[in-house]
């Protein structure tokens, strides 16, 4: 893997949220896969769905349009390689 590594990630409270979410992004032809939820996001399931942040626009879309429930926040994610990544609230 190449560092520094940064994508986008949407962390909910519900499995169930994050299936869903996952599923609308996959729909409107959006890459997305389910991960887990970096520790520095303390709340929550423990899984969170990914998205590449070129598409993060596109993804705040579905979200508005969709309002799916126990959202946490979305977040950008940057790897460095040091085995603990930056966390950072989007807006």
């Amino acid at each position: 893997m190449t560092y520094p590594e940064t994508f986008g990630i949407a962390a909910f409270r519900s499995r169930q949220q994050v299936m869903r979410f996952d599923s609308a992004l996959k729909r409107a032809g959006l890459r997305s896969e389910v991960i887990s939820t970096p520790r520095e996001v303390s709340m929550g399931c423990g899984l969170s769905v990914r998205f590449d942040l070129n598409d993060a626009e596109r993804v705040m879309n579905i979200y508005r349009r969709s309002r799916p429930e126990n959202l946490i926040g979305m977040y950008q994610v940057e790897m460095n390689g040091n085995g603990r990544p930056t966390v950072t609230p989007m807006v």
